[in-house]
């Protein structure tokens, strides 16, 4: 779908858009996250195609990126971006106004830049909102009554078949590539709260309830509900010379 004015998609773009602006451009979603043309883009699909050769060398590129770090390292580093821009759409969606953009994964597209940085984008874009909602049934939605089961079956549509070709190829663990997944569900609740009208106090632990299974246990909500902490490692600590993130299971 298009993005126009006054359009199920109009308010999430527009945050988008204002993301990228306030970050010089340099932003992991493509804000209308619709593209016209896949030219300059990649195919998500086919990452997960055996023998992984496309998914392989995007792992070994980026452990050369990161100090010539393990492959199962670089392997959880590439998803924790690629993960994250995935799910950002989607968490911020449902927290603007219960709007959640779901894209089929054989309409996801992926470009990486030299420097690692993963740019997400599709070339279709259905806006899943409640019977209550204003564009209730307009072109371009579809009606749910219960978007937590639509963001899990949407998260697992589009993340499990990377996900399992991650472990084929990597062995990197499939709870800590979820791990990443709970993370990005969490932090642009944190980030953009400025741009949200809820309070993340209150929206962190009812998105992952929401969600459940795949993320269920893999945050550990702190300090009376304004902090988190991972309960698995996105594995940047081994790289060399690198110190453990904030939100770290191995941060005490």
């Amino acid at each position: 779908m298009s993005v126009v004015a006054d359009s199920p998609l109009s308010g999430l773009s527009g945050l988008l858009a204002r993301a990228a602006e306030d970050r010089g451009g340099t932003f992991g979603v493509h804000p209308g996250l619709v593209v016209e043309s896949c030219a300059d883009w990649s195919r998500t699909a086919d990452l997960v195609r055996e023998p992984y050769d496309e998914l392989r060398g995007l792992i070994e590129a980026h452990a050369r990126r990161n100090q010539d770090a393990s492959l199962h390292v670089a392997a959880a580093l590439l998803w924790k971006g690629f993960g994250y821009w995935q799910t950002l759409p989607m968490t911020l969606g449902w927290a603007l106004n219960r709007r959640v953009p779901l894209t089929r994964f054989e309409d996801m597209l992926y470009r990486i830049a030299d420097d690692g940085r993963v740019t997400i984008a599709s070339t279709a874009v259905t806006m899943a909102v409640l019977p209550d909602d204003a564009f209730a049934g307009a072109p371009g939605t579809i009606v749910v009554s219960d978007l937590g089961e639509t963001l899990r079956q949407s998260l697992r549509a589009v993340q499990a078949p990377v996900i399992k070709a991650i472990n084929a190829v990597s062995r990197v663990g499939e709870r800590t590539l979820w791990g990443s997944t709970a993370e990005a569900l969490v932090q642009p609740l944190r980030a953009y709260a400025a741009e949200l009208p809820g309070d993340p106090v209150v929206d962190v632990p009812t998105l992952l309830g929401l969600v459940d299974k795949p993320v269920r246990n893999l945050i550990q909500i702190i300090d009376s509900g304004t902090g988190y902490r991972r309960r698995t490692c996105c594995m940047w600590v081994k790289v060399p010379g690198a110190e453990a993130c904030a939100t770290c299971c191995l941060a005490r």
